[in-house]
């Protein structure tokens, strides 16, 4: 058993939903030990597939790994306007890399294949081959639906003086830099993740509701394969698609805007609720991310204050994947 998974298991044992009573399309539950009662709504997040890659950045030290994994993942939380999604997953041991250094692994998607090699290419040429002692390894192993030879592009910055190398059973590009040389895997592979994975809390206050976020946050982070696009994990703007008066992809969720709750008629804001921060995820497989959703949700009721649990969806019609939140939580 990995730490991440004794962790959950950990958090498993000192936690536990009792259902109260169904209301309608909620139900109704408490959280032991905090007390907390919160309505969990019958719905389900609905997500679709999105191109996906994982890149392995090794360094000197962890610290200049995760600099260079957050600079590569900048700008990338929603497709909606940004280039890509694009996330931390988690940091490795030297043990696991290549080179035996630090590491840290991100993900990339993007709904286009050759868009999200452009992104890959762009991101690990100038956020990781630029950042000190960084190197670029493929880190969706035997999973991948094709390989692309974004390395082999990269090697070309080497103006004719790279070499073609091994690192183990890998094929790497070595590609002379002022600092020394910079190494890069030839080839990585990519395939169809799954994307737009959520959920919705709802808090009675804004402290509350960010507490609650930021505590689903570290519970999502110790699942395998998955990632958070939005800043610190958490969106505090969810959108809808299109909008009601002007000629844009996406406008603000009017339906679950608290200042908003007195005058748009067929609001989603109970009377005790005056904050809704939203919860994305993004994840290699479909469980990964149904399994995310679960131990997020169980960590944000755990925090008194929050009323409600909902998550978005458009019955069906975005993608054909699903997280109901009553199969997640054991519910159903």
């Amino acid at each position: 058993m990995s730490r991440s998974e004794m962790e959950l298991k950990s958090i498993e044992s000192e936690s536990k939903i009792e259902v109260l009573r169904k209301d309608g399309n909620e139900i109704i539950v408490k959280h032991h030990p905090s007390g907390n009662i919160c309505a969990i709504q019958d719905t389900f997040a609905e997500m679709f597939p999105m191109w996906s890659g994982r890149i392995l950045i090794s360094a000197a030290t962890e610290e200049w790994a995760l600099t260079s994994a957050r600079v590569a993942t900048g700008f990338a939380s929603s497709i909606i306007m940004s280039p890509a999604e694009a996330g931390i997953e988690k940091t490795v041991q030297p043990s696991e890399t290549p080179d035996g250094r630090p590491g840290v692994i991100i993900q990339i998607f993007h709904n286009l294949g050759y868009k999200l090699k452009a992104q890959m290419m762009l991101r690990i040429g100038q956020c990781i081959l630029t950042c000190p002692t960084t190197a670029a390894f493929d880190a969706m192993g035997e999973a991948f639906s094709k390989k692309l030879k974004i390395g082999k592009t990269l090697s070309l910055f080497g103006d004719g003086y790279q070499t073609r190398d091994t690192l183990g059973s890998r094929r790497v590009w070595r590609i002379p830099v002022m600092e020394g040389e910079f190494i890069v895997e030839e080839k990585f592979g990519v395939k169809k993740g799954v994307a737009g994975g959520n959920f919705l809390i709802l808090a009675q206050n804004p402290k509350t509701g960010l507490t609650a976020a930021e505590k689903a946050v570290q519970a999502i982070n110790k699942v395998e394969d998955v990632i958070l696009p939005f800043p610190g994990g958490i969106c505090k703007s969810g959108s809808k698609v299109g909008s009601l008066k002007y000629k844009l992809p996406a406008s603000t969720n009017h339906l679950f805007c608290p200042t908003l709750k007195t005058t748009v008629p067929a609001t989603k804001i109970p009377s005790e609720v005056n904050c809704v921060y939203e919860i994305v995820i993004n994840g290699l497989y479909l469980e990964a991310v149904q399994k995310a959703v679960g131990e997020g949700v169980k960590a944000a009721i755990s925090i008194p204050g929050i009323a409600k649990i909902t998550a978005a969806n458009y019955g069906g019609r975005l993608g054909p994947y699903r997280a109901n939140l009553k199969e997640v939580l054991n519910l159903a």
